[in-house]
């Protein structure tokens, strides 16, 4: 049997949970705004821009940049779906987040998260076909079948994080009412339960496995066969220029399973040797650094976004 650790006292389900930031920086923390602003301003420009730019334009309407538009649309979520409460706490200090409120915010973190590892093996298969069948692509990858593939992503998050909120619901007596955390985090909320969290901790890993293995192991198995078809193209440059078309997304994938795993990883392994401000820390960092990166990236490597980007800007220019 699981149990969270003996409290001095307990009280019944509070109305409001307090959110104290990063623990053990006190005032401290209030630089880190500096940090995470810009993050999430850089996210709602760039993603705003993209989403703006992909709709404008018709010859923008073809599936890879359509799988670019659902990354973004998740991106801005994600970015959004913490960044306001994490700028409050950082710059304001402790602040109260209502009970439903707090569950709200779990359900969408953890929801989004898996829709955007979704969203990258997705993106993983369709340069896989594109550059091992590239006269096949048209037939293969089509914008009915990522409208579909979008909506099958988010249905299963929706199906799989259920029941984080859930299984936290269920409990009636906490320690505290004060998370160490700068969001309502599903473990960082469980710490306070008093009673069995066995079930809690279990999904919690097994979700975690499910989610970002199964996604690594395909975008692993997809560009193996990348590199497959990469290698058996006859020239050099044939061989440079199909890989070029992948780097994007390779950027991507780095930006968004390192600081992931790294998190994860301190988080199930290192808690006696990393300390606490370190974990909170860096799991605010992998929220919202890929999607403060992801639009720059596609916007500096992907050329037709590029030239799109630049046609834009030099029109308004030459407005003024």
């Amino acid at each position: 049997m699981v149990e969270t650790p003996q409290c001095n006292s307990t009280f019944l389900r509070p109305t409001f949970f307090i959110l104290t930031g990063i623990p053990g920086l006190g005032g401290a923390q209030a630089w880190l705004t500096f940090m995470f602003g810009p993050m999430y301003l850089l996210a709602l420009l760039g993603n705003g821009a993209l989403l703006t730019l992909v709709r404008k334009d018709s010859t923008l309407h073809q599936p890879m940049f359509l799988l670019l538009v659902t990354l973004a649309a998740t991106d801005l979520g994600l970015a959004t779906s913490i960044a306001p409460g994490l700028l409050a706490v950082l710059g304001l200090g402790p602040r109260p987040v209502p009970y439903t409120a707090c569950l709200v915010q779990m359900f969408f973190v953890h929801a989004l998260t898996a829709v955007e590892s979704g969203v990258l093996f997705a993106m993983a298969c369709d340069r896989a076909v594109a550059v091992g069948r590239p006269l096949h692509y048209p037939v293969l990858v089509t914008k009915a079948r990522v409208g579909y593939a979008a909506l099958a992503l988010a249905l299963k998050a929706v199906a799989i994080v259920v029941p984080f909120p859930l299984l936290v619901a269920r409990f009636e007596h906490f320690c505290a009412k004060t998370i160490g955390h700068a969001y309502c985090a599903h473990m960082a909320v469980v710490e306070l339960v008093v009673g069995n969290t066995r079930a809690n901790n279990l999904y919690g890993l097994a979700l975690s496995l499910a989610i970002s293995g199964v996604d690594i192991l395909g975008i692993t198995g997809s560009y193996g066969l990348i590199a497959h078809a990469v290698l058996r193209l006859p020239t050099r440059e044939a061989r440079a220029k199909a890989f070029g078309t992948c780097s994007s997304h390779i950027c991507v994938i780095l930006a968004f399973y390192v600081p992931g795993l790294f998190s994860f990883l301190t988080h199930r392994f290192g808690r006696h040797t990393v300390p606490k401000p370190v974990h909170v820390l860096l799991s605010n960092v992998y929220l919202l650094l890929p999607p403060a990166l992801n639009p720059l990236i596609y916007g500096a490597r992907t050329k037709q976004i590029r030239d799109q980007l630049l046609e834009m800007f030099m029109f308004r220019k030459s407005q003024f």
